[in-house]
């Protein structure tokens, strides 16, 4: 594979990184952990610079970007902590509407690129949700699934429910009656709720195969750990610029052995984890089998997002575990990450069962 950023990465990284650095300041995420981790702002200027639209199909009004695009854009999120829904309204939602939907269904993947719209993903590994086929051909969904981010503001939600035939995605208005929802307390302060279906009409997404749910679940996991990827690089960023001017005994500690060593194994992870998401983009980009490349990612997301918040956090001594500095939040952001739709033995488990398969 060839590592070289296409010059849509580069265009669009650079872009992201020159909004967020306009909006996204350490006094603004103190104000949106505060008041609820939605930032308009950002979300606004995104709509409004094409950014939400990029990866959409041209009919759609988007750009006909794809994956790598999208990692790229998602690192660039992550390296700011952004809280904005980027991955699950513009990734996932807008985009399984784009690639399965209707024509109807099509037509809210394109509000969802406008920013006129907010579509989110119920994805918890978890979840009991069950759909049934009604007498005139409709469906109905039953169950439970928590930690759904975002759906105060969703215009609709695609549920991954169990049919007789296997899992399905279905589009739902949680506006209605039938959905009752209960906000969840999270690390970072993301907004995610609890969600309960009674009986609640839903459309089926896509034709009567599992290609959906697969589709879905396989750009969540990589859109994670490409979000962790900027979460980590900056993390480091600001660790090292910590060791290098705090003093102690007459020197920084950075000049410390053991510091060093501490420092020097994180940066082993960041690139760990910079290959393994590169690859798996890449594979998914090039309509190559990827689901291995994927657990991997999303492993490396886990497992190393762990050890480097911890270095981040440790490194900075006392004010590491002040909620007012900036490290505490990319401290939170990684292990919100790390255990998002399954943590670090979650994903070597489901990589092992693909490797068996051979």
């Amino acid at each position: 594979m060839d590592f070289t950023p296409t010059e849509a990465q580069s265009d669009l990284a650079q872009l992201v990184g020159e909004v967020c650095a306009k909006l996204v300041t350490a006094d603004r995420l103190r104000e949106l952990d505060r008041d609820g981790r939605f930032d308009d702002q950002l979300w606004k200027a995104l709509a409004e610079t094409g950014v939400l639209a990029a990866a959409l199909p041209e009919s759609l009004s988007g750009n006909g970007f794809g994956v790598l695009e999208q990692a790229a854009i998602l690192r660039e999120l992550g390296r700011v902590v952004a809280a904005v829904p980027y991955l699950w309204s513009s990734v996932l939602g807008a985009g399984a509407l784009a690639e399965f939907g209707t024509a109807e269904q099509r037509e809210l993947a394109e509000q969802a690129g406008t920013g006129d719209a907010i579509v989110t993903v119920a994805l918890a590994p978890e979840q009991e949700v069950i759909a049934v086929a009604d007498c005139d051909g409709g469906w109905a969904i039953t169950g439970r699934t928590n930690s759904v981010p975002y759906l105060d503001r969703a215009a609709r939600v695609l549920v991954v429910a169990k049919t007789s035939d296997g899992p399905r995605v279905f589009v739902v208005d949680p506006s209605v009656e039938s959905v009752r929802s209960e906000a969840q307390q999270v690390v970072d302060f993301t907004p995610e709720f609890l969600v309960d279906f009674d009986a609640t009409p839903a459309q089926l997404l896509g034709d009567a195969s599992d290609a959906v749910a697969s589709w879905l679940a396989e750009r969540a996991w990589l859109g994670l750990a490409a979000t962790q990827l900027g979460v980590l690089e900056r993390a480091m960023d600001l660790t090292a610029e910590h060791t290098r001017t705090r003093e102690q005994f007459g020197k920084a500690i950075g000049a410390f052995q053991s510091v060093a060593q501490r420092l020097s194994d994180a940066y082993i992870d960041v690139q760990g984890l910079r290959l393994a998401v590169t690859q798996a983009a890449w594979r998914l980009s090039e309509g190559l089998p990827a689901t291995e490349s994927v657990h991997i990612a999303k492993f490396w997301a886990a497992e190393a997002g762990h050890r480097v918040a911890h270095t981040a956090i440790h490194l900075h001594g006392g004010i590491g575990i002040d909620r007012d500095h900036i490290a505490h939040n990319y401290f939170t952001a990684a292990k919100h990450h790390e255990f998002a739709l399954g943590g670090a033995t979650c994903h070597l488990l489901a990589l092992g069962a693909e490797l068996a398969k051979d």
